[in-house]
């Protein structure tokens, strides 16, 4: 049977462009690529803190919820099933852990929201697989339940245990550690200002200097779900499920079930990422305290592709520009500049590979970002809060026909029946 679907799924797994992305090789030059041009705006720009190991620590705490969130929304597509109420999970992880962290400590806390998040999925998949409700629908259900009931909860718990209906009682955060010796070489490293040098191993202390247990544990969601998704059967038929149910249904595969334990999977991950703002990034809850991550998260699962590299990736983005919002304005006005150099550096392998038409869009793009960081010496912070979003919609503009969404994600599906799209 496994033969068969791998013969039907095809394109997929084959899919030549996607492999090369992926590979490691590729992957490292990139990163190295972007590493010498970020080294050398930070030489003429001065912004020292772009690649400091307190931007890249608060970079790492702002992707891990942003990951969290876009893994829930991979493990939902790839089955089939397009999921919006990521947003309501997440307020309720972070409910759910500050009030179970403020009990009886934050392990406590972070298991509670990954079994409130899993029930939670298990009732998106009830009302979209079993019952047949609109995807959307019940997505949008599930966040407007979340703010109501947490806020319900609030008035009811935190007022009488020294909080009030905005806020929780503060809770013990989850043990942190700092590689000894590593960190403090990489530190006294990052101050000799060597060209390069100096800014990787900045990025580095950043990532080995009081870093939450927590954190290790969900970055090692991504290469998990990765081998899950290619190494596994459960994996390979969670994937048939999304590309093609109704074939998957004729070669044995229970969809239903397997939709069911991909979204209870997914409402885990959402609300855990909810919990780690509530106890890693802060030790209370707040109301709003998501803001929208939720709705992010679904974006670095177009980001990347579908793929779990690629949601990684594209939560670091959101997360160093959300934490460089919180740090220097000089970062800011230097990132413009890194833009830029990017977008010339891509302009110039679409040149090589005689693709005129994107070539001129992107050397426009890069020369608007230069004139942008010559002109304005102060960037706003509403500009810094919407780039990652408009990097999200030159991705789809760019890259929309390498783009491989599961085929049937978000198609009605009733077992027996063709689908209708």
């Amino acid at each position: 049977m496994i033969a068969k679907i791998n013969s039907t799924l095809g394109p997929t797994l084959n899919n030549k462009w996607v492999r090369r992305f992926t590979s490691p090789s590729r992957f490292f030059i990139i990163a190295a690529v972007v590493l010498i041009i970020i080294s050398f705006v930070r030489e003429i720009s001065g912004a020292d803190d772009i690649t400091s190991a307190g931007a890249s620590g608060a970079t790492l705490r702002f992707t891990v919820p942003l990951l969290m969130a876009g893994l829930g929304g991979l493990w939902s597509e790839r089955a089939g099933v397009i999921n919006i109420g990521l947003e309501g999970m997440m307020i309720a992880g972070t409910w759910l852990g500050a009030w179970f962290g403020f009990l009886y400590g934050p392990w406590t806390g972070l298991l509670a929201a990954a079994i409130g998040g899993s029930f939670i999925g298990l009732f998106h998949a009830f009302l979209t697989v079993k019952v047949g409700i609109d995807q959307a629908v019940s997505g949008l259900a599930i966040n407007l339940l979340a703010m109501g009931t947490c806020r319900y909860l609030s008035g009811v718990y935190f007022v009488t245990n020294g909080g009030d209906i905005n806020v929780s009682p503060q809770s013990m955060q989850p043990a942190t550690f700092t590689v000894p010796g590593l960190s403090s070489a990489l530190i006294k490293l990052e101050q000799t200002g060597i060209f390069f040098i100096s800014d990787v191993a900045g990025i580095a202390a950043g990532l080995v200097t009081q870093l939450s247990y927590v954190t290790v544990i969900c970055l090692l969601c991504v290469p998990i779900t990765g081998w899950i998704l290619w190494r596994t059967r459960f994996g390979l038929r969670m994937r048939f499920s999304g590309e093609n149910p109704v074939a998957a249904e004729s070669l044995g595969v229970n969809v239903y079930r397997t939709r069911f334990i991909a979204l209870a999977v997914s409402g885990a991950l959402a609300s855990v990422g909810g919990a780690y703002l509530a106890l890693v990034a802060s030790n209370v809850y707040r109301e709003g305290q998501t803001a929208g991550r939720g709705f992010i998260g679904l974006a670095t699962v177009i980001f990347g592709n579908w793929r779990p590299s690629g949601v990684f990736a594209g939560s670091l983005l959101f997360g160093f520009t959300d934490a460089l919002r919180v740090r220097q304005s000089t970062s800011v006005h230097a990132v413009i500049l890194v833009v830029a150099f990017l977008g010339m550096a891509f302009a110039v392998t679409l040149a090589l590979k005689k693709k005129w038409r994107t070539f001129v869009i992107t050397s426009a793009l890069s020369g608007l970002a230069a004139l942008i960081y010559i002109q304005v010496k102060v960037i706003p912070d509403e500009f810094v809060t919407f780039f990652p979003n408009l990097t999200t919609i030159l991705v789809l503009t760019f890259l929309s026909q390498r783009l491989r969404p599961p085929a049937m994600a978000g198609a009605p599906y009733r077992k027996g029946e063709e689908i209708s799209v």
